[in-house]
């Protein structure tokens, strides 16, 4: 067996639950390759005996790997999707940071969650992405051109907010008044847009969700649309540039300029442990159906 690991911090007591899935692995036979930066985090702050083969980019990964370790919270597996890509490569998401939504392993079940994945023990849990094109050239967008959350429009240096024309389909939906727009997956739909009122939408919901941020014209809500729609927006305002966000990745595009968003060609695959599921992670990370009075 051949695994990946990418973490993008070293938390406190990081060390620890690293050196326990190092071990492991070892014990177990498994070839692994570090991703660089993390390997140097890791010399850094823990010491080794072992050495370890490492990568950089997503050119050096091929579909030889059978699986793929994150390790760190959700914001690193929006990270390691940009090096797993289209390469089909199960992510397994560790938890050493906070909420931990997608990250579903807890670093204080990790030798035991670990051990059941390496014998097989696990579902996959397959994740749509959005695709992003525009009628400017756009460097950032030559490459990473996904998202597995959300890609954001939102206003940039300026207090103003900005107007979102929005179509579905070639026709016209509305034209948002906002600070902002997000159009999130079923994936993305338990973060940065349910935070601005949008609904939770189960991981295997053909679905996109638009949500506006802090819209002006008050009757504006999230809607739901099947995600084989093709959205464009164009945005304008008083300043000439605004903000387009993929996932944690910002650029900057010139006012009046087309985005094009639709469903990605690939999917990335999520492994999940038998008590790891959607409905379990929701009450126990948003607390759902929890009340003092029970």
């Amino acid at each position: 067996m051949k695994v990946g690991i990418y973490g993008q911090f070293y938390h406190e007591n990081s060390g620890h639950y690293v050196q326990q899935l190092l071990d492991l692995l070892d014990q177990k036979g498994v070839e692994v390759i570090i991703e660089e930066n993390f390997l140097r985090l890791i010399h850094e702050n823990d010491d080794i005996s072992k050495t370890y083969s490492h990568f950089s980019t997503f050119e050096e990964l091929d579909t030889s790997y059978d699986l793929f370790f994150s390790i760190g919270g959700d914001g690193t597996i929006l990270q390691t999707v940009t090096y797993v890509r289209d390469l089909n490569i199960p992510i397994v998401g560790i938890n050493t940071g906070r909420l931990g939504f997608l990250a579903t392993v807890q670093k204080e079940r990790l030798v035991s969650s670990v051990e059941e994945i390496l014998k097989n023990n696990y579902s996959i849990s397959e994740r749509s992405l959005i695709a992003i094109k525009t009628s400017q050239p756009n460097e950032n967008f030559e490459e990473l051109n996904f998202a597995l959350n959300e890609v954001t429009v939102s206003r940039k240096n300026s207090t103003s907010m900005i107007s979102v024309d929005t179509y579905l389909n070639g026709e016209k939906l509305t034209n948002y008044w906002a600070d902002g727009l997000i159009i999130s997956t079923p994936t993305g739909s338990t973060g940065y847009s349910l935070s601005c009122g949008g609904p939770v939408i189960t991981p295997m919901t053909s679905s996109f969700i638009i949500t506006p941020i802090a819209p002006h014209n008050l009757n504006a809500r999230p809607i739901v649309v099947p995600d084989a729609t093709e959205i464009k927006l164009i945005v304008s305002g008083r300043e000439q540039e605004h903000l387009v966000s993929l996932d944690s990745r910002i650029a900057t595009l010139p006012i009046e300029t087309e985005i094009t968003l639709t469903k990605a060609s690939f999917k990335i695959k999520l492994v999940l442990l038998e008590e790891d599921t959607f409905l379990t992670t929701l009450r126990k990370k948003l607390l759902w159906g929890e009340d003092k009075r029970n």
